[in-house]
């Protein structure tokens, strides 16, 4: 019996150290995989304190509804940075773009230097440009990158402004007088052995977003194009794992962290990439989603740091690549994380020197006043910018104005009083945060009316133009593009607006650019540049304090 053991024991030694040995090298491998955390944000806006009405969630008694969970805030992200880090071996923090531009009066202030300041603070290592970062001009933005102080306002914070310690990456975007990136295109990290490689990159309709004298010079190319570029050179430098960075966005149904369906330009841009693209960072909508599109994980987390998106990935040592990914969009609670002291300094250091501004008394309101859009695409705000615009360019030697037009995009924040009804000039520079100096100049009527034309260059996002008091137009949803204004419904007054006739018009500077793609503004003559559109505001509700938001009546949609 015990020869006859041995003889079984010895015909099955090979099988058992065979599986044996397989066992073990599962386990090696295992124990070898690299475990990398990405920390992601997008669409911070500079706001380095929380903004109001925090995020948006499903009421858990009603999921069909909403609740504002208070969220946001330096502090409480730095916090919430540092817990999602620990315990990982792996770490990088990253951004899909729009850190800085349309900010709320403390970063604004100071040029957005403390946004950039908090950001490095925080530990961020990169991020892609957004269409916002060229707010001020290409110019601008590399001052951000690099530091020094404003060529304008000189040096204006509490001590020198040294540049980003992150790297700002920006492969679509090309200097057309050397064929170079305005900014690196790519930039690769590596984690235990493991290249990663990033490409960051913004949408390729910037230009049409900000005022076009800033990014003179500069080609903003196709997206997808951009990346399946990048890709093959960083495949060449034995580059396998490939996270794209890119400030274009979608609309996605469901919570922060569900997919049920996604459209929007991300979509398609994804679909064209090279499958050797992994991880997908996105933003510009403002919107929050975990979406997996094209076999590819792809997220964004929402607006102004109310989320970090937790991303964690799986790389093989052998194929050095990604074999998996998940990720999950974290609240930045306010009323559960503790504030980071070296942000509070930060922020505190600033507030010092802006807080006394910010508190001067503009006036009142006798309610709260909306920049949400009624169905014709008028909003009180609108209409009370217009109005302060016009009432600050109407005199002769001011303008002479007769109309008034701004730009929707500019509006960036309802004017929410105190309980008092009180407002403050930080209040009203968070309406209009951009600093566009008011330009009066005359335009034909015919011109007046193919530039109001414009409004629908992007139908699937019209830019309805707010006009002043004694101004009204209708258009029709049902016409051809070209053809939506009807031209006896646009009055002045209660009287036509005739083809032929002149008439002083004031915008904003960015708007007689041509921004926002409005070229005939660019058409007009015997300009006059004057104050800037938040002095116009403020000078406003000095004047005409208690405000009440107006009717909305300016603008009509038939059909």
């Amino acid at each position: 019996m015990m020869t006859l053991l041995k003889r079984r024991l010895a015909l099955l030694a090979p099988v058992l150290a065979l599986a044996l040995a397989s066992t073990a090298l599962r386990a090696d491998d295992a124990a070898t995989s690299v475990e990398l955390r990405i920390l992601a944000i997008n669409d911070f806006h500079g706001y380095l304190q929380p903004p109001p009405g925090g995020l948006a969630l499903p009421d858990p008694a009603d999921p069909d509804k909403k609740t504002s969970v208070p969220a946001g805030g330096a502090e409480h992200m730095a916090t919430l940075v540092q817990q999602l880090r620990a315990g990982h071996a792996h770490s990088i923090f990253v951004a899909a773009g729009d850190l800085i531009g349309a900010s709320p009066f403390l970063s604004a202030m100071f040029h957005d230097e403390p946004t950039i300041e908090s950001m490095s603070l925080m530990g961020l290592a990169l991020s892609a440009v957004g269409n916002h970062e060229f707010d001020e001009g290409r110019t601008e933005l590399l001052r951000m990158q690099h530091g020094g102080c404003h060529p304008v306002d000189g040096c204006l914070g509490p001590h020198p402004f040294t540049g980003a310690k992150f790297q700002y990456l920006a492969a679509s975007t090309v200097d057309t007088a050397t064929g170079k990136t305005l900014l690196p295109a790519t930039a690769v990290r590596d984690f235990g052995g493991i290249p990663v490689g990033f490409i960051g990159l913004t949408l390729k309709t910037t230009p049409t977003m900000v005022s076009p004298p800033g990014v003179a010079g500069l080609q903003f190319r196709d997206e997808a194009e951009t990346v399946n570029e990048q890709v093959a050179e960083l495949k060449a430098r034995g580059v396998e794992a490939i996270v794209v960075l890119i400030h274009e966005g979608g609309f996605p149904t469901g919570g922060i962290n569900d997919c049920p369906g996604i459209s929007g330009p991300i979509v398609e841009i994804v679909r064209k990439f090279d499958r050797a693209v992994d991880l997908v960072i996105s933003g510009h909508t403002h919107r929050a989603y975990t979406c997996t599109i094209d076999g590819r994980l792809v997220t964004s987390g929402d607006r102004y740091g109310t989320l970090v998106t937790a991303i964690d990935l799986v790389l093989d040592p052998k194929t050095r690549d990604v074999v998996s990914a998940r990720a999950d969009n974290v609240v930045v609670r306010t009323e559960t994380l503790a504030k980071d002291p070296a942000q509070t300094a930060l922020i505190d250091s600033y507030d010092r020197l802006a807080g006394p501004i910010a508190a001067r008394p503009a006036g009142s309101v006798t309610a709260a006043v909306s920049r949400m859009p009624n169905a014709a695409g008028e909003s009180a705000l609108g209409d009370l910018v217009a109005d302060a615009h016009l009432a600050a360019t109407r005199d002769r030697e001011t303008g002479g104005a007769e109309i008034a037009i701004t730009n929707p995009g500019g509006l960036r924040a309802d004017i929410n009083a105190a309980e008092d009804g009180k407002v403050t000039f930080g209040d009203v520079f968070a309406a209009q945060p951009f600093r566009n100096q008011l330009v009066t100049m005359t335009l034909t009527g015919a011109q007046l009316k193919a530039a109001l034309e414009l409004q629908w260059q992007d139908p699937a996002r019209p830019r309805i133009l707010q006009v002043s008091r004694g101004f009204s137009y209708a258009w029709d949803n049902t016409a051809a593009p070209g053809a939506r204004i009807v031209a006896e419904r646009m009055l002045l007054h209660g009287k036509p607006i005739t083809a032929e006739r002149s008439y002083r018009v004031t915008i904003n500077a960015y708007l007689a650019a041509g921004g926002d793609g409005f070229t005939p503004f660019t058409q007009g003559t015997d300009r006059l540049t004057g104050v800037y559109d938040v002095d116009a505001l403020f000078g406003y509700f000095r004047a005409h304090s208690p405000i009440a938001p107006a009717p909305l009546d300016r603008i009509s949609r038939m059909n």
